[in-house]
């Protein structure tokens, strides 16, 4: 297992994103417990963020404020600079309409499911205050919850959680504070649409610029990447089963975005017309059902939950799909069946639902060497279980 290391700044695999943030005004966290750093100069920005792919928001500017829209739970945001007039004298909370000063002075988040890498690749990361559960893959935040500088709190003490400019949360059925901010990315449907969030959070900043340059790079990496395994994919085209073993039962994924990665990464998902049920292990005819299909497999993406990740091993992937190791099935004489449990944090948290979520290009990238093996790239979030 790869552990995260608090290091300032992410490593970034690939050169021309490396590049590309590399020339920004990084703020580097040790997570110590000193006094914030100074906040972002409160004028309006001359750079402003426009959401391009992402469906789920829309920004709009004025002088001296800003509008977020939030198409998931309708909610619109006026985001108001802490040095004009309107954000002395305005304040709104309703069902549709909040109010925040920006740049923000401090602000919590919803850890239990909300992402905080986008902070950290924001440079922010020194004015998070309050997390609702230690649970995260981000070593940075353990470090600063450990020295003192940021609080846990109980997700459910909406009194306590009033205390920061803003609380950000996932779950907008527990949305029910004033400075909360519902935070979406999970819901996108593709990748690009998940890491464009940045820009998001970025207006509650005044991050505008960095923002921007990061989504760009991030973007500009990731189209690059899926040209050239099209180019790949034109001589040949894996196809690929991803799939989760629950409460005796097999299925095939059906996010979206994760088919578009594999789509992306220039290999075939399996066909969805012949997928679209749940196979149980007790029953011999859905065994044989589905271990037809896997005879049409290259590779294998196992998702199954596994409370300690270590533990899941090959022996663990074979006995609950009741197939042996010397069986005959391609991906298994092949060597191809992973998980993307491979990067976690020291809780045993999944890096997969924080850090992939801010950089897709990563896990593009791991997924162009799952199914076009070179030998020559160290995988980020997959763990090839045929291959200990």
């Amino acid at each position: 297992m790869a552990r995260r290391r608090c290091t300032g700044w992410e490593a970034l695999l690939r050169a021309a994103l490396w590049q590309a943030i590399l020339v920004l005004p990084w703020t580097s966290y040790a997570g110590t417990s000193k006094a914030a750093s100074p906040l972002p100069k409160a004028v309006a920005p001359a750079v402003v963020s426009r959401a391009e792919d992402a469906r789920l928001f829309r920004i709009y500017y004025g002088q001296g404020f800003k509008v977020v829209k939030n198409s998931w739970d309708g909610n619109s945001y006026l985001l108001m600079q802490n040095t004009s007039r309107m954000a002395i004298k305005t304040k709104y909370c309703t069902g549709r309409i909040k109010s925040f000063v920006v740049p923000l002075a401090n602000y919590s988040v919803d850890t239990s499911a909300s992402p905080v890498s986008f902070f950290e690749l924001l440079g922010v990361l020194q004015n998070l205050q309050g997390i609702t559960s230690d649970h995260v893959s981000s070593p940075c935040v353990l470090q600063s919850y450990a020295n003192g500088h940021v609080q846990l709190v109980n997700r459910t003490d909406a009194q306590k959680l009033s205390q920061f400019s803003a609380h950000f949360v996932s779950n907008t059925d527990k949305d029910k504070g004033c400075n909360f901010a519902a935070y979406v990315p999970a819901e996108e449907d593709t990748p690009l649409q998940r890491a464009e969030w940045i820009k998001y959070l970025g207006t509650f900043t005044n991050s505008e610029e960095r923002a921007n340059a990061i989504y760009d790079a991030i973007k500009t990496n990731y189209l690059c990447l899926s040209k050239a395994a099209a180019d790949l994919g034109t001589r040949f085209k894996p196809i690929v089963a991803w799939i989760e073993y629950t409460q005796g039962m097999w299925s095939f994924v059906k996010e979206s975005y994760k088919l578009q990665y594999v789509t992306d990464a220039g290999a075939e998902i399996v066909d969805a017309t012949i997928t679209d049920k749940r196979f149980n292990i007790s029953d011999p005819e859905d065994m044989d059902n589905l271990h037809a299909i896997l005879c049409t497999v290259d590779v294998v993406i196992d998702q199954t939950y596994a409370s300690d990740p270590a533990e899941y091993k090959l022996s663990t992937f074979l006995e609950n799909i009741n197939v042996d190791r010397n069986s005959c099935f391609s991906f298994v004489a092949n060597h191809s069946i992973w998980r993307y449990d491979k990067r976690i944090g020291d809780s045993k948290t999944l890096d997969w639902f924080d850090g992939a979520i801010s950089q897709p290009q990563l896990v593009l990238a791991d997924l162009v060497e799952v199914f076009f093996p070179t030998g020559n790239y160290t995988t980020v979030y997959f763990r090839n279980l045929a291959k200990v």
